[in-house]
């Protein structure tokens, strides 16, 4: 159970990661390296599964998941309140199905590095916030 300081600590902590790692998706230009790092880091390490070559409508798709996920990641920096890190702990939950389903697929394992990172916030999100107040004295409740 975590106190509602530290939910807001992981809150931003998953913002500032998804800021971290989606933004070079954002565009054409930073995603074409990403990519070519993942290759070489795929192939380097020889892992299961591949990485394919991605054609233009894919690195829309690419960019178009990275901008939402800046501007989504910017506002739970900003504002890291519960409810936020709830809907964000459900996104993680589908990013992690769809992830699962690339990698049955035959996605190149690196994924699974994300994967596990996903399903940490994910997890860290979903537990209870406390909500206990200290008693004060000379307050009466309704």
């Amino acid at each position: 159970m975590w106190t509602l300081r530290q939910y807001r600590q992981i809150v931003r902590a998953s913002a500032a990661y998804d800021l971290i790692v989606t933004a070079p998706f954002a565009t054409p230009w930073t995603f074409a390296l990403v990519h070519q790092g993942l290759v070489w880091l795929d192939t380097t390490l020889g892992l299961p599964g591949h990485m394919p070559a991605f054609d233009p409508i894919h690195i829309l798709m690419a960019n178009l998941l990275g901008s939402v996920v800046c501007v989504w990641s910017v506002l739970r920096l900003r504002s890291p309140q519960r409810r936020y890190g709830r809907y964000d702990a459900y996104a993680r939950a589908l990013f992690s199905a769809w992830q699962i389903y690339a990698l049955a697929h035959g996605a190149s394992a690196i994924i699974v590095v994300f994967l596990v990172i996903e399903m940490a916030f994910g997890l860290a999100q979903a537990l209870p916030v406390t909500t206990r107040q200290r008693y004060m004295p000379g307050l009466v409740s309704s």
